[in-house]
């Protein structure tokens, strides 16, 4: 769909007659934060048809949206979303990361599931307008972020099979400490034999909520085997690692080389996957993407080959995976201590996205 759209379209800003108070919002930010368990006071909404494009931008009340009951996204799965997190700094000012690499990946879901493309410009000042009025939720907590959710739905209420021809833009926010119960710790990822995450030519280089519904019930397993995320093979052969539930995957060898999965057109093109790529290049580290095979994983980590591996995206920046396990599989130690590697990537990462060194990248857009 077409581009072309105001992207200087005025907000309309209504202040949320429940705020919640200041002293209850530094009582929540000052708890135990999880992920995505309590919401800001506002939200961002904009609204798109095919005859007027992008109008009434709003920073409204956070709360319930009215749709039809035939709303397309409620039978045919058209929906979108990114994520993405504003980083207090430790002179009070708020920052994003890459905001614009987010831009263009909801650019490209909005392609692929036949949905209007927002523009780049309206997309970062729907962030700054929503932090215009909720800075206040931005934590300053060590390694706690204000975590942002864009997202799209299809809302035309209709039943015939075609893409909508409306339109709604979102953006909500949750105050985040760690994505895992036990912070920066390895965690245990279980192998998925049975169940793929997204088919050759489907939706996997998307965004979209189907492929995370699709991998609900394989992480259901994970958990049943003490395991924190999945891991999903290629779709085709079901030999070739893809991606997680909801992260990318690096393998560090004790040669010095990185390694990753190449973008396939089912693997998401995470934007934590594209920096991490950039700065071991930069550290002089060889860096592959390419097919990687379970079997190099399991027999890597079994013959020391493999010294490191570890996950990756915005919510939990960078996590490191000790153990692989499956049905008569159990590869690594769930107890080893993380790696020089692991921690020296993640530590660039944050060093930046905090502002506690030089951005020499470009990668930071002030918000306030």
């Amino acid at each position: 769909m077409s581009l072309a759209a105001d992207a200087s379209l005025a907000f309309r800003v209504i202040p949320s007659d429940h705020a919640r108070s200041e002293a209850e919002r530094d009582r929540i930010l000052a708890g135990e934060l999880g992920f995505g368990r309590y919401f800001t006071d506002h939200m961002v909404a904009i609204q798109w048809d095919a005859e007027r494009g992008w109008h009434d931008a709003q920073v409204r009340a956070y709360g319930p949206l009215a749709l039809d009951p035939a709303a397309a996204v409620l039978h045919y799965g058209q929906e979108i979303f990114e994520g993405i997190k504003a980083y207090r700094h430790a002179d009070g000012s708020i920052w994003t990361f890459r905001p614009e690499a987010n831009a263009r990946r909801l650019q490209r879901s909005a392609a692929r599931l036949a949905m209007p493309q927002l523009p780049e410009a309206l997309f970062l000042e729907s962030l700054r307008q929503l932090i215009a009025i909720d800075h206040g939720w931005v934590p300053s907590a060590p390694e706690s972020s204000l975590y942002l959710r864009p997202f799209m739905i299809a809302t035309e209420a209709f039943l015939g099979v075609r893409p909508a021809r409306a339109a709604g833009y979102y953006v909500i926010a949750s105050p985040a400490g760690a994505y895992f119960a036990k912070g920066l710790a390895p965690v245990s990822i279980w192998l998925s034999r049975e169940y793929a995450r997204a088919a050759k030519g489907g939706t996997g280089a998307a965004k979209c909520g189907g492929n995370y519904a699709a991998s609900l019930l394989p992480q259901q397993e994970a958990y049943a085997n003490g395991c924190s995320q999945v891991l999903f093979l290629d779709p085709v052969e079901g030999r070739y690692l893809e991606e997680l539930g909801g992260m990318n995957v690096f393998l560090v060898y004790r040669d010095g080389r990185l390694v990753t999965p190449a973008l396939s057109g089912s693997i998401l093109e995470g934007v934590t996957r594209d920096s991490i790529l950039q700065l071991a290049r930069e550290r002089g580290m060889p860096v592959e993407e390419r097919r990687v095979a379970i079997d190099e994983w399991i027999e890597g980590v079994s013959s020391g080959a493999i010294s490191e591996v570890f996950a990756c995206g915005t919510a939990a920046v960078v996590t490191p995976i000790g153990q692989l396990k499956g049905k008569d599989l159990a590869v690594g130690d769930p107890d080893a201590p993380i790696g020089p590697v692991t921690l020296a990537i993640r530590q660039a990462l944050t060093d930046i996205q905090y502002g506690r060194v030089a951005d020499t990248h470009g990668w930071m857009v002030r918000l306030r």
